[in-house]
């Protein structure tokens, strides 16, 4: 049968974006209006379904077999084995024009950067890398990401980053480690806005214990009640301490601190919990206990 100019065009579009190539019985007006709608409709829910960000969606959330992964790649122009790294930007604010805008500008088409949507206040970026990229290089990027979102969008952003992935395949393990990285730098080094891989240290692992067991450990040291001398003065001034190698003396001068008050906090701290911690023993154990403090003091159950 011949079809009307707008039924060959909808036809040619779904074999366009499909590769489908479908033929269509209609004998009457209604009934090729039916099926231009029909045909329409399925061009609608192909591209959305198979958009690009609809496949980085589900491509982050291991929603997709080999074969999908593969075969959606190729339909959407996406080379699957170049290597890229994934950066997990967090803003305090929701996700806005403005900030999308600047990640854009920072990375614009040619580079063949993907922004995807995860949440109201996370955008993941999946960049190419370049030749010759280090692992220093893609830290500084991470930062100028920070430093360009606080100055143009003027919001507050942390990043985290994944290792190099070789092929689209590792995309979802890479989101949730990277994920983790963002959630457990948050928490435990929150001074931070950068958070590279493989660096969470002693953060990853309390973030993984029970939380039966972290306050197990905190009863262990405390007692019932954690004394209310210990205020964030003054664990800032214990981090003061440890950042000087337990010199005392530089501790006081840094903190304007006569040298005998921080004495005197330091054996009040022993006499309270047994802890020395000018001892690096006694120090760790106090360090882990204060990780462990922060970790429970944002957790709505704890």
């Amino acid at each position: 049968m011949e079809y009307t100019q707008e039924l060959s065009a909808a036809l040619k579009e779904l074999e366009r974006i499909t590769g489908i190539r479908m033929n269509v019985a209609a004998d009457t007006p209604e009934q090729t209006e039916l099926a231009l709608s029909q045909v329409r409709c399925l061009c609608t829910a192909y591209k959305e379904k198979y958009d690009k960000t609809h496949f980085l969606q589900s491509l982050f959330t291991g929603n997709l077999t080999p074969y999908d992964i593969s075969e959606r790649a190729r339909r959407l122009h996406i080379e699957p084995d170049v290597s890229r790294t994934l950066f997990l930007l967090e803003t305090a604010s929701d996700n806005d024009n403005t900030v999308n805008e600047v990640i854009k500008h920072l990375f614009p088409s040619p580079t063949k950067t993907f922004l995807v949507p995860v949440s109201d206040h996370i955008r993941a970026i999946l960049r190419p890398m370049k030749q010759d990229e280090t692992a220093a290089d893609i830290e500084q990027i991470a930062h100028t990401i920070v430093d360009t979102l606080n100055m143009e969008a003027l919001v507050s952003v942390q990043v985290a980053y994944s290792p190099v992935l070789k092929h689209l395949s590792e995309a979802a393990e890479a989101f949730r480690d990277t994920s983790l990285t963002l959630s457990v730098g948050k928490i435990f080094y929150s001074g931070q806005t950068v958070f590279p891989p493989g660096r969470l240290g002693i953060g990853r692992l309390i973030y993984q214990l029970p939380i039966p067991t972290c306050k197990d450990f905190l009863h262990e040291i405390f007692g019932s009640n954690i004394p209310e001398y210990m205020d964030k003065d003054f664990y800032s001034a214990v981090e003061t301490f440890f950042s000087n190698s337990f010199n005392i003396s530089e501790t006081a001068r840094q903190l304007h601190m006569h040298r005998n008050t921080l004495i005197y906090r330091l054996d009040m701290l022993q006499k309270h919990t047994g802890l020395d911690i000018r001892k690096f023993e006694d120090a760790m154990t106090f360090k882990i206990a204060s990780m462990i403090i922060n970790y429970l003091e944002q957790l709505p159950t704890a």
